[in-house]
């Protein structure tokens, strides 16, 4: 026997809630890490992709610090050299040239390397920010000739150079082509120290293998954000490694300023303005005015690297 419809519960009902549905965006909270605290995602974004209250620093998009940075969000983007896509035919999962496009279309970008010339508290410089986003800001090809690009313009401006370090080290796709990358950024960190112009490195959640073991540890100044990972090998491959247990915050910024390794913990507020303060003093020239164009300057040789 079939039982009677009941009108009230199995059409009008769901009539009503369909009519009275919102659509509510899935990115409209973020969670904090920390203390699982739910905040508006406009508030976040608003704050410099910090969580209010906890202060946890997000990780954020290249474009998003050169924005944050550059006196008014403006800057000149420095084209960067373009490589060859696939040069070991790479396949696990996925073929190489696959990851590749999956992550250009996320991120909108053509790698890992964002780089930005400009003014900063109306000091010249140039910057250069790693996109966590394009495959972990692995370092490849094209970001060892975005580094070398950006020096090269630092040079030629004769500014200072500026990095936001942001990555899980070397690319394994590109195998020892990836490798090559750790000297040749290493010369063209020499080659600023020769010009004597200076390179400060921000250290950001997380900077970890190679580009810990290269350029992301060559700077005349070392900051880091708070709570940044920062290591060569992590933690849980360490404790496997010796079988003890490490100590609490082991590798974050904070235990490597107390042991030496980083020369200041900052927070997000204030790198604009204390970067552009040792810039100024290292450069040792009066800043000029907030907004005034980046001046032309002639460009020189490059310094032998040898």
């Amino acid at each position: 026997m079939v039982e009677p419809m009941n009108w009230i519960s199995e059409v009008v009902r769901p009539r009503i809630k369909t009519l009275f549905k919102r659509e509510t965006p899935e990115n409209l909270w973020i969670k904090c890490p920390d203390t699982g605290q739910m905040v508006f995602h406009k508030e976040v974004e608003q704050n410099h992709w910090v969580i209010p209250g906890s202060e946890h620093h997000l990780k954020m998009s290249a474009t998003a610090r050169l924005k944050m940075m550059f006196d008014e969000g403006t800057w000149i983007d420095v084209p960067l050299p373009e490589v060859p896509a696939d040069p070991l035919k790479f396949r696990d999962e996925k073929r190489y040239v696959d990851r590749l496009k999956e992550a250009r279309a996320k991120t909108g970008m053509a790698d890992a390397f964002k780089i930005g010339f400009g003014r900063v508290g109306g000091l010249p410089m140039t910057i250069a920010a790693q996109e966590f986003g394009f495959m972990a800001g692995s370092l490849g090809m094209a970001g060892g000739e975005a580094f070398v690009r950006g020096a090269e313009t630092a040079l030629e401006k004769r500014t200072p150079y500026v990095l936001f370090a942001a990555s899980g080290g070397a690319r394994m796709q590109e195998g020892i082509l990836s490798l090559m990358q750790m000297p040749r950024t290493t010369v063209a960190v020499r080659r600023l120290s020769a010009a004597r112009l200076p390179y400060i490195v921000v250290l950001t959640n997380p900077t970890t293998g190679g580009v810990t073991a290269s350029y992301a540890m060559l700077g005349d100044v070392h900051l880091a954000e708070p709570g940044a990972l920062i290591c060569f090998a992590g933690p849980r491959v360490i404790e496997q490694t010796i079988r003890e247990k490490l100590p609490d915050g082991f590798q974050r910024a904070e235990y490597l300023r107390e042991h030496g390794m980083v020369d200041q913990v900052v927070h997000r507020h204030q790198l604009k303005e204390t970067i552009s303060r040792l810039c100024g003093l290292l450069m040792d020239v009066r800043q000029a005015p907030a907004g005034t164009p980046p001046a032309p300057v002639a460009p020189e040789p490059l310094p032998d690297a040898a």
